[in-house]
This record gives C-alpha cells, structure tokens and sequence, in this order.
C-alpha cells in the first residue's frame, strides 16, 4: 500500500531529472534571462526598424508577452533539438517569475483600488468557480473520466491553470501523468487566450474594468492573465490582476475541500493518518497573493508620505516588474510541450474545451453585470 501511495502522489522534487545540479539551474535561469534581454530588445527597437512602413502600427501595438512567448517556443525548439532542454528544464522556473512579477505589480496598485474591486471580484470568482467546476466535473463524469484527472481539469479550467491543478494533485493524490495532462491542456488554451481576448474586448467595444474582470476571470494561467492583461492596457491589467488573484485566493479553499472529498469519500479511508492536516492546508494555501496585497499597502503608503520622489520609485519598481514577467512569458515558452497533450487522449481535451467555452461566456456576464460601472480612476 505504501509504494502505491509513492508512485501515484506527484512530489515535485521527482519531476527533475537526477542529475539536476546547481550549474544546470543557473544555466537554465541564464538561457531565461538571455532571451528575456533578446524580447526587451525587440520589444524596443522593432518599432523604430519599422517606422515609416506599412508594418509600423502593427509593430507599435505589439507588447513584450507577445516577442517573450515566440523567443521562448523558439527556444524551446532549438534546446530540444540540442537534446539540452530537459537538463536545463529546472532553471525555468515560470511560478517564480511569475509570483515575483505580480507582487511587484502589487505596488503599482492603489490600494483603495484593491479594496473597492475586492467586492465585486470575490463574487465573481465565487459564483464563476462554482459554475465552470461543477459543469466541469459533470462532464468529465459523463464521459468516463477517473475522479481524480477530472478535480485536476476542474480546479484548472475554474480557477487558475497549472498551479490549481498542482494544488489538486497534492489533495486528490493524482498520478503524475494525470497532472501533465491537465497543465499541457492549460498550457494549449492559455497561449491563444491570450491574444483572443483582447481583440474580442476591443472589438466588443468593452471598458477597461470589464475588459480585465473577463481576462482575469477566464484566462486559466496567472501568466497568461497578465500578458493578456498587458496587452489589453494598464487598466485592464490592475483590475485582470485583482480578478485572478482573487481567484488564487480561493485555491487553498478548494484544495482543503478536494482533500477532505476524497479522502472521506471517494477513497473511503479509515486510517486517521491519512487524513489531511492543518498544516498541509495551510503548505497548499497560494502566499503570493498575501505579498501581492503588501506590496499594494506598501506602495499606496509610501506614494502618500513621499510625494513626487515617491513616483520615480514606483516607476523602478515597474521596470523590475515588467523584467519579471518577461522571464515569466520566456519560460512559458520553453516548457511547452505537446507530449502529454498526445498522451491524454481526446476524452480529456473535450472535457477541458466544453469547460473553456462554459468560462468564457460565464465570464463576460459576470464581468458585464459586476464591472459595466467601475472605475479605475482614483
């Protein structure tokens, strides 16, 4: 029973190939930050090479997740053509640029802002979790999928992509190649999502609030909502980073009732030490959004008692946030990979594809109706 428990519960640690060292984990952050410097290159100077073209206004309405992703996909081929990109694989490290870059964002972030769209954005996120996971673990019922893979795309698809899925893995016990399933799913979804929506929010003609609450509460990955959210507009980005770490939020929620779900349901235990704790509760609660919240008391106190020093301040912080990311939309790029995608059969990405478009509509009403009358301003 105990090697069972071994095989089929994901440690993290198991995921890095043995020979992992200290030097291949700086090689990989290097290869993040090289081409991290390569999109800030392009991101500055494409528009100047193209001023006077045809291609200009396009070249000036591309933002730096767009340049991020490509170099990192085109990354990703050319390691894997190296047969380097496994080894390199644990320098990656997209959820820690990631969280950096959004409790960064935190201090650009009014905090009476936070506050007033902290309203709206818990409803939104309470009423769309529960629709899209329940309409999600329905479906995945109907056509037969094990318990387990279908909390995985439920908590993935309803709250935010691949770190939901990874909270779920650990509370449900799901096999490895269950949770490469899910995040090469999210990971599918995710990249078009985030060019889709804020095309389909301009040419709905969509506020800014309502534009970010859409991104925010449909996009799965945090990474995504922020480049989606980036290239929506600054507006859009606050209220799509409020939305969804407001989202994030509720994961440890979510785990705590998955873990008591199957542990006193679905697996039927008996043996109390099995049973979750309080303190693996608390180990799958997502602390970055606590920092998130910081930053933004921070940065609102220090902007209120600094004055216009205060702004400068606050614009390299921004600098430093916006590098962060970049690294973030790299690495999304090298971690691509269509292998568990062709593993995970069809059942599983019509699950997931039905749930992505329940998301989507239920998102854009719950935006329109919580967000038509909020402003950013002040």
């Amino acid at each position: 029973m105990t090697e069972q428990n071994t095989e089929t519960t994901p440690v993290p640690d198991d995921s890095t190939p043995p020979r992992t060292s200290i030097g291949t984990i700086a090689a990989g952050v290097l290869v993040v930050i090289a081409l991290g410097a390569a999109t800030r290159y392009l991101e500055t100077n494409v528009p100047k090479w193209a001023s006077g073209t045809s291609f200009a206004g396009v070249a000036k309405s591309i933002e730096f997740p767009v340049y991020a992703i490509a170099i990192g996909l085109l990354g990703n081929v050319l390691l894997t053509k190296l047969a380097v990109r496994d080894a390199l694989s644990a320098g990656f490290r997209t959820e820690f640029f990631i969280k950096t870059g959004l409790v960064l964002l935190g201090a650009s972030i009014n905090l009476k802002l936070l506050v007033t769209a902290a309203g709206p954005a818990i409803l939104q996120a309470l009423l769309l979790i529960s629709i899209v996971f329940g309409f999600t673990w329905w479906l995945g019922g109907r056509l037969g999928l094990d318990d387990k893979l279908r909390a995985l795309l439920a908590s993935a698809v309803s709250i935010c992509g691949v770190s939901a899925a990874i909270a779920a893995a650990g509370a449900v016990q799901a096999k490895r190649e269950q949770l490469a399933y899910a995040a090469s799913l999210v990971i599918v979804f995710a990249l078009p999502s985030i060019f889709l929506l804020p095309w389909l929010a301009r040419l709905l003609g969509l506020p800014d609030a309502v534009a970010g609450a859409w991104i925010g509460g449909n996009i799965d990955t945090t990474a995504a909502v922020a480049a989606a959210g980036a290239i929506a507009g600054e507006d859009a980005l606050q209220i799509a980073t409020i939305v969804k770490t407001t989202q994030n939020a509720l994961i440890g929620i979510v785990a705590i009732a998955l873990t008591a779900y199957f542990a006193l349901k679905i697996e039927r235990r008996t043996d109390a030490a099995a049973r979750p704790s309080l303190r693996q509760f608390w180990d799958r609660f997502p602390k970055f959004v606590l920092g998130f919240i910081a930053a933004s008391i921070i940065g609102t106190l220090y902007l209120q008692y600094a004055g216009s020093d205060g702004k400068a301040t606050i614009s390299s912080v921004n600098d430093l946030r916006t590098w962060f990311l970049i690294f973030a939309f790299v690495a999304i790029g090298l971690e691509f990979s269509l292998k568990g995608l062709r593993e995970a059969g069809w059942r599983p990405i019509a699950v997931f594809a039905s749930a992505t478009v329940v998301n989507i509509v239920v998102a854009l009403g719950l935006a329109v109706l919580l967000f038509s009358n909020f402003s950013t301003g002040g």
